[in-house]
This record gives structure tokens, sequence and C-alpha cells, in this order.
């Protein structure tokens, strides 16, 4: 008998194992991710340091071994899940418990108070539905992920070409990841426009009754809401918008990972319905357009940013450009670069001679 032969794992054993394998996939990446200080990742080309160079390589290691040790597909999915539940699921949920444990507090950080809480009441009625809006905005970013799990199968599987992503250990470069993520945002919000108001607005479309009859019918947005909506509704509305960019510049996954990341947060504090927001100069006009859309019956307002509503003249009330004027003298911008300005200028005192 070999006295050094190792152990077989357990029945339990092997059943942890298969209950972690899904969060050891998602956390390892995710870890490394924001181990890397975002400036210095982006300046690199230019500004090195012994600590970034470490975490860099740091996490080319961790990439390298979590694409060699898993298949692409299962990486892309469990990654995309992992993203969506980190940057927006957990976020709602926490946005939610505080919004019933506290009402008090949640409806002065409110920006229409008492009216903007999931579990208060609007015009006398007991909303009471806040549960259900909660399960059908989670299931649709299941779907999501499903539909974008069933494109790649089409494309590797039944097509037989290259996956919709780029999927290897060669790390795009800095400057590639910012090209990506401006393009793609860009296409998505003039997608969003096109579709949200053609398809989901218009008289004539078949749709236009889902997303009234859904959506529609919350006029004070909380973060649920974001995803609210009749699936295939939110197909034209979220998804298509979301993934379309990603599809047609075949974006690798990491700059996926972190474009889905970006349009997460936006989803999370664009229908949070609060009055105080990070980064109030583009979130807080974003928050306030998104809340005009639903309270003025989908009369406008229609892309994501306001940037393609301003172009076309469909804005609700103030544009982007007054939004973020406002926000500017709200926040004394000027102020705060003149007093820069007058003190990076100011010269030095001259020493008297004796």
């Amino acid at each position: 008998m070999n006295i050094f032969q190792s152990a077989q794992p357990s029945l339990l054993d092997r059943a942890w194992l298969a209950i972690r394998y899904p969060y050891d996939l998602v956390r390892n990446p995710l870890d490394a991710l924001l181990s890397i200080p975002a400036l210095s990742f982006l300046l690199i080309p230019t500004f090195s340091s012994y600590a970034t160079s470490l975490n860099l390589l740091f996490f080319y290691v961790t990439w390298s071994t979590l694409i060699l040790s898993n298949s692409p597909l299962k990486i892309e999915v469990l990654g995309t899940l992992g993203i969506r539940i980190v940057f927006y699921l957990l976020p709602a949920t926490a946005f939610l418990v505080f919004d019933s444990a506290t009402p008090n507090i949640a409806a002065k950080a409110k920006e229409h108070g008492e009216v903007a809480l999931p579990m208060g009441e609007e015009q006398g009625v007991r909303k009471g539905r806040w549960w259900r809006t909660a399960l059908v905005s989670a299931g649709n970013v299941l779907l999501g992920v499903v539909l974008q799990f069933g494109m790649e199968l089409v494309f590797t599987k039944l097509l037989h070409i290259r996956s919709a992503l780029k999927i290897s250990t060669t790390l795009p470069m800095p400057w590639a990841i910012a090209i990506d993520l401006i393009r793609g945002l860009f296409l998505r919000e003039i997608l969003s426009y096109v579709l949200h108001r053609y398809a989901l607005h218009h008289p004539d479309s078949p749709l236009t009754d889902y997303h009234t009859n859904w959506q529609h019918t919350i006029t004070a947005p909380y973060t649920f809401v974001a995803n609210y909506d009749h699936p295939l509704a939110y197909v034209v509305h979220v998804f298509l918008p979301t993934y379309l960019p990603a599809l047609l510049f075949r974006f690798h996954l990491l700059t996926y990972l972190m474009y889905l990341a970006i349009v997460s947060l936006e989803e999370t504090f664009a229908y949070s319905g609060y009055n105080i927001l990070p980064s109030g100069l583009i979130l807080g006009g974003i928050a306030r357009r998104q809340e005009r859309h639903l309270m003025g019956e989908g009369k406008g307002n229609y892309s994501c940013l306001g940037i393609v509503d301003f172009v076309a003249g469909t804005s609700l009330g103030q544009d982007v450009i007054e939004d973020m004027t406002e926000e500017a003298d709200n926040n004394h911008v000027q102020e705060r670069l003149k007093g820069r300005t007058k003190k990076g200028g100011r010269k030095p005192k001259s020493r008297s001679r004796s």
C-alpha cells in the first residue's frame, strides 16, 4: 500500500467544488481586473511604475490561466453573468432593501419623494408589485445572457466560424480598449434611440403596446425598472443596443466586460430615482431624462445619454447641454477652475535685499 498516495475527494468535497466553480471562475478575473489602478493602466505607454508592472503581470498570468484552463464559451457566459450580478443586480437589491427598510430617509434622497418608493403609495393605491418588477427585471437580465450564449453557439457550432467576441490570452492595448469603449457606447446611443422611438413608441409598431403596458406603468423609476419590460420589448430596448456594438466591432472579452460594467452602472444609477448621485455632472442629467421619459408617457428622451435626442430635437425638458450646464453651475465648477488657475498662476514674492 502506498502511504503517499493522495486521498480521493469525497462526494461532499466534489459537490462543494461543483458549487464553488462558477463563483471562482467569475471571481478570479474580477479580482485581477480590480487590482489594476485604472489610471496607471491607461497611462502605461507613457508612465510606468514597478507596482503597476507587477499588477499587469499578475493580471496577465491570471487571465492566461483562466483562458487556458476553461472553455471560451464558459468564460464568456459566466463572466457576463458575473458582471451583471455585481454591477446591476446586487446594487439594485441593495437600493430596494434601503428604500423598504428606511422609507423616511429614502424618500428624502429620492427626486420625487415618497412617490418614487417601490413599496410606497402612488395616487392612493398601494403599489404592492415591487417583487414582480424585481423578478421580471432579473429574468430579463438572465434572458440577455442566454441570448448571448445562443449567439455564440450559432457562430461556433452551427456556422463553424469564429466566436462573436474575441477570446484569447493576448490582452488588448489600453488605447484599443478606450477606442472600442467610445465607439461602442456611441453606437449604443444611436441604436437605443432608433429602436426605442420607432419600435417601441411608434403607433404602427406591434411592440408599442407591450412596452407601454409593462415599463410605462411605472411612472417613478427605481433601479429594477431599468430592465423591467415585456421580454420582446426588453430585447429590442436593452439587449440589442448593448450587444450589437460588441458584435459588430468584435470586442475582446476583456473590453466587453468593461463595457458591460459601464452599461450596468449607468442603468443602476440612472433609474435609481435618487437626487444624490456620484459624478452628478453626467449621471444626474441621465437620471432626470429617464424620469421625464417615463413621466412624459414616452414622448421624448429615447436615447440613453440624451445626445441623439439633443441632435434630433426630441428632448423633454432640459436637454443634455442644459443639464450639464446647470450641474456645472450647481457644483460651482467655473469658480473652482478660476480658483485653481489663480492659485497655480500666483507669482512668487520677491525677496527684499538687505
